[in-house]
């Protein structure tokens, strides 16, 4: 992150999230959040008090800040407050809210297979790069940030490197995905980059994996609202329908929290049906009904 033409105030906090180890990304959201805030308090938000932040709060509910936002700028302002500010007692007038938990959108086989078949040119890259998403479990940041040194074809392993939380970890490499990958290696002989973006020597970018993804669901025909990130619902939800060990999906997925991983079991939609109702057992008890009629 550039440290250029930024005030006092700035520098400090830029210099605080560095030595936190925050990266690159959560840097500028936090310096987004902090100025949002300062904009709204039309002054320097070293100088705010307990009844500022709670009309800021009351500001971000009234028009129409979702959870998401709302919370991720709270937790920049703690960081601020508490860290650049030495100013601990702040935290008491910062509320988080209560985020809606909804259920991931998966889709089914035979949907993903369409998608993969409908993915647009030219040639294999994207269809390369979203079968990836979805024969790993990856993210979008991580299909993209592959390079060609990652795909271990000797161990079956794919390489995740720094993936979410700055963590690396190996995941699955299935002989399907090896063999596509080595069909698009040999037609777009990429170098460094697995997916090369433009110039080549930046990787693809999470928005055109993105777009990509869009037409081929458009393509399709699949009406379902799912995203790019569905690939990796889809990916963990399949795994576990078909009886593979939830620890072991927590670990393809880089979960740090079982529980994390556990919401899919929510939508395993096979799972589901496959079992068998406490009512169905009342089939197999004898018929007491006409005994007790009779005494």
């Amino acid at each position: 992150m550039t440290e250029e033409r930024t005030t006092p105030l700035r520098k400090r906090m830029i210099e605080d999230m560095r030595i936190r180890g925050l990266g690159d990304k959560a840097q500028k959201a936090h310096i987004r959040a902090v100025k949002d805030f300062a904009g709204f308090l039309g002054r320097s938000p070293d100088t705010a008090t307990g009844e500022d932040l709670r009309g800021y709060q009351l500001y971000m509910t009234n028009t129409g800040v979702t959870p998401s936002t709302f919370n991720a700028r709270i937790v920049a302002l703690r960081f601020f407050f508490t860290m650049t500010c030495a100013r601990e007692e702040m935290k008491r007038y910062m509320q988080f809210r209560t985020m809606p938990r909804r259920l991931p959108i998966v889709l089914s086989v035979e949907e993903v297979f369409a998608l993969l078949m409908a993915t647009p040119g030219p040639g294999l890259k994207y269809r390369a790069a979203l079968s990836v998403s979805y024969g790993a479990g990856l993210r979008a940041a991580e299909v993209c940030t592959l390079r060609i040194c990652d795909i271990d074809s000797q161990r079956m392993l794919i390489h995740v490197d720094q993936g979410k939380g700055g963590k690396d970890r190996k995941v699955m490499l299935s002989p399907g995905l090896l063999d596509l990958l080595r069909t698009y290696w040999r037609e777009a002989q990429p170098e460094g980059w697995l997916f090369p973006g433009n110039p080549k020597i930046n990787p693809l970018s999470p928005r055109q994996l993105n777009r990509a993804f869009t037409s081929a669901r458009h393509m399709a025909g699949i009406k379902k609202a799912a995203t790019l990130h569905s690939l990796r619902h889809s990916f963990a939800t399949h795994l576990l329908e078909a009886n593979t060990d939830i620890r072991v999906i927590q670990v393809l997925l880089g979960h740090a929290k079982l529980a994390t991983t556990a919401r899919y079991a929510h939508v395993a939609t096979k799972m589901i049906r496959d079992v068998v109702s406490p009512y169905d057992m009342l089939e197999n008890l004898p018929d007491q009904t006409g005994r007790q009629c009779q005494r």
